[in-house]
């Protein structure tokens, strides 16, 4: 099977797994095999968490890039291309070369079935290893032990956060989650910790590996000065860092997992602290506390389960005291969508649904039914699609308050694909 166009791979590709989600090493194993028998790769971050696995990727592809190294990027999903997925240097590949990698793991496939993820995936790592990388940096997309960017052996695993999500895959605790995301550490391997309570089972499971844990807390720090930041880390002291480039109390625990994983590769991808400043403040992520500004400004955030909320929460009142914030809402209907409403109704004035095309995204009488035994007392329905509930949001707004699209990826990315095509008035 070949063929001529990315979007042609891309329609057969969803159409040949019979699961979106279909966990498991064995399939993607052995093609990737065949694909490299040698099994050789670029020196490898692998990093999984339940929120800020794409804003660790961002920093670590912006310092090592400073420092001038060869770095690609494997991240999902996607915002507005799917190239955005897999970057070298910061640039999404081309068209052509992604369908000439999948046209690769075609034709090693054989009768494996493989889920569009796992021949993303699969392209990733062949572009990867075609293309001269001083160190390649892993987003894993669910989970851990059995997503499949698991088949490579990082050098270093880095886990930003540990929340409740996808529990029908992950489980419905922080325990078993955790258990779960620590799949990615390994023998002898620095396992690096951005989470300030992780759970009991994830330090077990380094443990048993004989992983190298460190924690943020425990084994490396961060402290705030009044405009810069200091990390340390034993004898290891880098002072006067930079606000991070994305927003958010958060970034500073991520930037701080990111830096410890840069110094455990150190003597072998040796990098300078003006480096490090440089990456952390010309990082960038669409969709991540992304300000539009204008008479009424808009931020976007792709927050999508009650552990990233309360952190939008928290930015909210610290960047935008006072304001009356109108949302512009929609979430995948396996999400826990009744606690984001709980957690975001007392500092959002009113709602609008925005329904999405995808079709694991709630409809509208799946919302109706949730809002209607939620604490939220305005709330809109009735449009057929993100731009009429996003002009309905701010023809109620005033010139001081603030439209908040949130919720998912996908709605993220059809807000920035309609100001992109001039379909929404700023």
């Amino acid at each position: 099977m070949r063929f001529d166009t990315l979007k042609g791979w891309l329609d057969w590709q969803e159409s040949l797994h019979p699961l979106a989600i279909d966990l498991g090493l064995e399939r993607v194993a052995k093609v990737y095999h065949g694909l490299n028998p040698e099994c050789h790769k670029p020196l490898t971050i692998t990093v999984a968490g339940t929120n800020g696995k794409g804003s660790c990727i961002a920093y670590l592809e912006a310092i090592y890039r400073a420092q001038g190294y060869r770095v690609g990027a494997y991240s999902s999903p996607h915002i507005l291309k799917y190239n955005e997925r897999i970057k070298i240097n910061g640039k999404p590949v081309s068209d052509e070369v992604i369908c000439e990698a999948f046209s690769r793991v075609e034709s090693v496939r054989g009768n494996t079935s493989l889920s569009y993820f796992e021949f993303g995936t699969l392209a990733a790592l062949d572009i990867f290893c075609r293309s001269r990388l001083d160190i390649q940096l892993l987003e894993v997309g669910l989970g851990g032990r059995l997503d499949a960017v698991n088949i490579i052996n990082p050098d270093v695993a880095l886990i930003s956060s540990i929340g409740i999500d996808h529990i029908d895959w992950l489980g419905a605790t922080r325990e078993a989650i955790g258990r779960e995301k620590a799949g990615i550490f390994r023998a002898e391997t620095p396992a690096i910790v951005g989470d300030c309570d992780p759970p009991k089972s994830l330090v077990q499971c380094a443990i048993d590996k004989d992983a190298r844990l460190y924690c943020i807390s425990k084994d490396f720090y961060y402290k705030k000065q009044a405009e810069t930041w200091d990390w340390f880390s034993g004898d290891r002291h880098i002072c006067e860092l930079p606000e991070p480039g994305l927003k958010g109390e958060h970034q500073y625990r991520n930037a701080s997992a990111v830096i410890s994983a840069v110094q455990t590769l150190a003597k072998i991808l040796p990098v300078s602290d003006e480096s490090i400043r440089i990456g952390l403040k010309n990082s960038h992520l669409l969709g991540r506390f992304q300000l539009i500004n204008d008479k009424i400004p808009t931020l976007l955030d792709v927050g999508h389960n009650p552990e990233a909320v309360k952190t939008l929460v928290d930015y909210l009142a610290m960047a935008f005291p006072g304001k009356r914030i109108h949302a512009i809402f929609s979430m995948m209907k396996d999400k826990d969508i009744a606690g984001v409403l709980e957690i975001m109704n007392p500092v959002v004035y009113d709602w609008f649904f925005a329904p999405l095309t995808n079709p694991r995204a709630a409809s509208e009488p799946i919302m109706r039914e949730i809002f209607s035994q939620s604490p939220v007392a305005r709330v809109s329905f009735g449009f057929t699609g993100f731009a009429q509930a996003y002009n309905a949001a701010k023809s109620q707004s005033l010139e001081d308050d603030l439209l908040l699209v949130f919720g998912s990826f996908f709605l993220v990315s059809d807000c920035l694909n309609e100001f992109e095509k001039g379909g929404l008035t700023i």
